[in-house]
């Protein structure tokens, strides 16, 4: 899997989405867009609240799927959550 961009690779910024295009009729937006709060995370953390979501929040379906122990399945998540609440906050 390609990871996507969401970091400047010269100064680290947070990049912006500047451009869509149609793939079909190639239709082009073109304006400076800030990216959506879940693609602002790591590609690991995006795969690990979709894990918790199709787990129905399970976190102990989730600790035996991934052969953790669920303590460490649960910092895990609360760790994401001080992440989420970062960059709401803006930080």
């Amino acid at each position: 899997m390609v990871k996507f961009p969401v970091h400047c690779p010269s100064c680290e910024q947070q990049l912006e989405v500047a451009k869509l295009v149609c793939s079909s009729c190639e239709t082009q937006v073109i304006g400076k867009y800030s990216l959506p709060l879940l693609m602002r995370l790591e590609v690991e953390e995006q795969e690990f609240l979709l894990q918790f979501l199709l787990n129905s929040g399970s976190l102990k379906e989730m600790a035996n799927q991934l052969g953790k122990s669920y303590p460490t399945v649960r910092n895990k998540l609360d760790d994401l959550i001080e992440k989420i609440k970062k960059l709401q906050n803006g930080e």
